[in-house]
């Protein structure tokens, strides 16, 4: 493994090639994962005939170049690099290529926690899912389909719109998600378990339908009222605010006690740590409502702040971060008070981001 290099913004380029769409197929079992990698690819720069992947410990089963399965004489896998060799204009490759969920103590990529299947790939956690060029500015199309034993894994989600499902003959079955609009691979997000489910709707203002799912651990699902109500009041600010309107058919929010981080804006399937989901009377603060009112609003705000309009590179990471901070701080305060925000964010500022500036 190599060691951690500095990276400077002066040594910005733009990518030699770029991925239009990608068809990933994940066969989730206990002891591995097996990752089908589909990818349209173009070459951007046309003095560059050798396409480098992003890889990090993953164990390489099959490569293939249009319809040729290439022999290491055309490639090569060494230092977390995959690199093709002598490609044209533009291609399809295909990796097969396993990796082993249960043993990620990174977390990062997918990972299992308890009974749970999660993905966490900001910011460069997606490598550790498949060979990727794993960058911000490189945006494509996906399609996702997971298979696992439906038993165990009752719930399939990736990002988008649900094309299809399918039973199969041996106790498992699959999922298929397709999201239109274009990403960077971090914002790609699956999760597979069995959760409980609270269930709503939402009508966006040209009268479209959005089906609203949040998904928790099972029992509690009593807990979800408040999130569901700050996630619709959070769609409606943003239409009467700024004209923002949600553009998939399905909301998905996964909250679960095993998520490592806060809360992710992966598109169309935000990742929750419980904390910033659940809340009841009999247990939750004002303090938990507010702050649960927040993030669900940060989180769906970034769906335009954050994944529709995105980084270039890593050092944009405060552009979309800060637009979005003050989205939720004008949510918060006209849901609220605009004074009260005010104070707590300078105190915030004052206590945490002065000190590390």
């Amino acid at each position: 493994m190599n060691q951690m290099q500095a990276i400077y913004l002066k040594d910005y380029k733009k990518p030699d090639f770029t991925i239009k769409s990608v068809d990933l197929t994940f066969e989730l079992y206990e002891e591995y994962t097996l990752v089908t990698n589909i990818m349209n690819i173009f070459k951007e720069n046309p003095s560059e005939n050798n396409l480098i992947l992003d890889s990090i410990g993953l164990e390489l089963e099959e490569l293939w170049l249009n319809d040729l399965k290439l022999k290491e004489t055309r490639y090569s896998y060494e230092d977390e690099k995959l690199t093709i060799l002598n490609l044209p204009e533009k291609f399809t490759v295909k990796i097969i290529n396993k990796i082993y969920p249960q043993n990620n103590t990174e977390l990062e990529g997918l990972y299992k926690s308890g009974s749970i299947f999660c993905t966490q790939n900001e910011p460069e956690g997606f490598r550790r899912i498949t060979p990727y060029i794993d960058r911000p500015d490189v945006m494509a199309v996906f399609t996702t389909t997971v298979r696992a034993n439906k038993k165990k894994y009752p719930i399939l989600l990736s990002n988008g719109n649900k094309q299809n499902s399918n039973e199969e003959s041996d106790g498992r079955h699959s999922v298929t998600w397709h999201d239109p609009h274009p990403k960077p691979s971090y914002l790609f997000a699956l999760v597979a378990g069995e959760l409980g489910c609270v269930s709503d709707e939402f009508t966006t203002m040209s009268g479209k339908d959005v089906e609203l799912n949040i998904y928790c651990d099972l029992g509690n699902e009593s807990k979800c009222s408040h999130a569901m109500k700050s996630l619709k009041e959070s769609m409606t600010w943003d239409e009467e605010k700024y004209g923002r309107e949600y553009d998939l058919e399905i909301y998905n929010i996964v909250a679960v006690d095993s998520f490592n981080m806060g809360a992710m804006e992966n598109k169309g399937l935000n990742i929750f740590n419980s904390h910033y989901v659940l809340a009841d009377e009999d247990t939750a603060t004002d303090t938990n409502f507010m702050g649960i009112q927040s993030v669900i609003a940060h989180e769906y705000f970034h769906n335009w702040t954050g994944n529709r309009i995105t980084c270039r590179d890593w050092f944009q990471l405060c552009l979309k971060e800060g637009l979005t901070v003050f989205r939720d701080q004008q949510f918060t305060g006209d849901q609220r008070s605009h004074a009260v925000k005010r104070i707590e964010d300078v105190l915030q500022l004052r206590g945490r981001q002065f000190r590390e500036d």
